[in-house]
């Protein structure tokens, strides 16, 4: 029983992280209607920026401020010059786009960074565990997914207790209605956008102590994350919140006696969910 204790804390802290990733992803496909095949390279990138300042500067903190800060700013290029051409498009081009552009930017990590994975240390001050009786936690971990809520909780009040967060929802549910009201469209989505983006380097950095960095990890947790995205439903920040921490807790709770079937575990998951609910737990009808 004890064991099932330890592993269902370290799901739901794991399933925060998933959460923040998947939250950028959802926020983007109900804005944007695009479903960026790009997220889990941008994911990497944030990794690889946190890392730099690391390195380079020695301070932790300091890469959850600068790598949502680079990723914003990859944003908002992306956003004018490649995907805003494309929205108005019907058929698979703007999917097409963000495809290509996920292989651009592996490719590019592997060529600056090298193909071998690099570790990132953990802080000083967070090395060690927590006893809790039945067992010890990882203060690292316990402090990661605190600060994981934390944000999740900024960004829910953000988009649902501000005047903001009401012109979001608004261009979200009607972008032709929003704009005939005067609403910059234009500017929200963008502004959407570097959200999804500034959490999926927030998540990057969170978890790069726990995984280290390497050049595949986005490829590697992207299918992951849009299991997430469609338990959860799409378009729904409440849902990818859910998702994150119900796959979370799946992956860990099937590793602790059938490691080889975690990947297995959550597609099932995804199936009977779908079954159930075909617009996920918390998707628009």
């Amino acid at each position: 029983m004890e064991e099932v204790a330890s592993q269902v804390l370290v799901g739901l802290a794991n399933g925060v992280m998933l959460a923040l990733l998947a939250a950028g992803l959802s926020l983007i496909f109900g804005q944007m209607n695009v479903v960026n095949f790009a997220h889990g390279a941008i994911y990497a990138l944030g990794a690889y920026l946190g890392f730099l300042m690391v390195d380079r500067l020695g301070v932790f903190w300091l890469a959850l401020v600068g790598a949502p800060i680079g990723l914003i700013l990859v944003g908002i290029v992306t956003e004018r010059w490649l995907l805003r051409p494309l929205l108005d498009r019907t058929g698979l081009e703007p999917l097409l786009m963000t495809f290509g552009l996920s292989y651009v930017i592996t490719e590019s990590i592997r060529v600056g960074f090298g193909k071998i994975g690099k570790p990132v240390d953990i802080p000083g001050e967070l090395s060690g565990t927590i006893p809790l009786g039945f067992m010890d936690f990882s203060k690292y971990l316990a402090v990661a997914a605190a600060i994981g809520v934390v944000l999740l909780v900024l960004t829910w009040l953000v988009l649902e207790r501000t005047d903001l967060g009401r012109i979001i929802r608004a261009v979200a549910q009607d972008s032709a209605m929003s704009m005939a009201l005067g609403i910059d469209v234009i500017h929200v989505r963008r502004i959407v956008f570097c959200l999804g983006l500034a959490l999926a380097a927030l998540a990057a950095v969170l978890s790069a102590p726990l995984r280290g960095v390497h050049p595949d990890m986005g490829l590697e947790i992207l299918v992951t994350v849009f299991v997430v995205v469609v338990v959860g439903g799409l378009g729904s920040f409440g849902g990818s919140v859910a998702g994150g921490l119900l796959i979370g807790l799946v992956t860990s709770l099937v590793s602790m006696e059938w490691p080889q079937w975690k990947d297995v575990a959550i597609f099932i998951l995804m199936s009977l969910v779908l079954l159930a609910r075909p617009r996920g737990l918390l998707g628009r009808e």
